[in-house]
Parts: C-alpha cells; sequence; structure tokens
C-alpha cells in the first residue's frame, strides 16, 4: 500500500504546496487592509467653506499642486500623496520648480473656512508674483440637513 509512510513508518516529504492556509493568512490581511484603509487619511485638516459650484475638470495624468492654509495659519504644499509643511516663501520656490518641471500642473488653494480673509489673498499674491497664472480655489459641496 502507498501511502505518506514508507515501511519503517516515517513520513516521506510531499511535493505539494498545502494552499488552504496560505488562503486564510490572505483573507485575514485583506479583512486587515479594508478596516485599517479608511483610517489612514492622508493631507491637513482643514474645514473648507460650502458652496454649490461645478468640479473643476483636471487631465487624469497632472496632479494638482494644492496648497493647503489650516485653521493656525500654517501652509502645506501637497502633490500627489506627499504633503508637506512649508513657509510662505519656501512654497513660492517649491510651486516654481514643480511648474518648471511640470508647466500646465494646475494649482489649487485650500482654505480653512476660519482663516482670516487677508491670509489667502496674501497667498494668492505671492502665487501671482511667482508666475502662476491661474489659481483654483476649493470648497466642499453644501451638506444636506
Amino acid at each position: 500500500m502507498q501511502g505518506p509512510f514508507n515501511r519503517s513508518g516515517k513520513s516521506k516529504p510531499m511535493g505539494e504546496i498545502n494552499v488552504v492556509p496560505f488562503i486564510d493568512v490572505m483573507l485575514v490581511l485583506l479583512v486587515i487592509f479594508m478596516i485599517t484603509a479608511p483610517m489612514l487619511t492622508q493631507g491637513v485638516q482643514v474645514d473648507l467653506p460650502q458652496v454649490t459650484s461645478e468640479p473643476i475638470e483636471t487631465q487624469e495624468d497632472n496632479d494638482p499642486i494644492i496648497i493647503s492654509v489650516d485653521r493656525e495659519g500654517g501652509y502645506f504644499i501637497t502633490l500627489g500623496e506627499d504633503s508637506t509643511a512649508v513657509t510662505l516663501d519656501e512654497m513660492s520656490e517649491r510651486v516654481v520648480a514643480i511648474l518648471q518641471r511640470r508647466p500646465g500642473t494646475p494649482v489649487m488653494v485650500r482654505g480653512d473656512r476660519n482663516v482670516p480673509y487677508g491670509q489667502i489673498v496674501l497667498l494668492m499674491s505671492t502665487l501671482q508674483r511667482s508666475g502662476v497664472a491661474n489659481v483654483g480655489l476649493l470648497s466642499e459641496p453644501p451638506q444636506d440637513g
């Protein structure tokens, strides 16, 4: 009789991989990632003003430069998934460098609704002096209820 044991009672190595434990581990990892993914929010916490407006059409391969101003007045520059705290002068230099490498990249401003209007105007005038011709302002749609 041929089985997993030879005549001396010792087991012989199997040439097949048991896939069931592998699938179990993959399912556990899938559940862990599904639970933790919504918790991994990137960016700066900004309370955007709520207004009704048309969405901006952007090219799929051209991520916009997003400059955020948080509640405390700190500046952050975001390109893709990378968000960095900067001063107003550093922000200007970085935007110019990005636009030289990738001309036509849209520049957007996210300002917390509690930031003084003058600080947003200062940011936009700094961008204008840096050579940015068009700046978009980001907002959130109004929440019903």
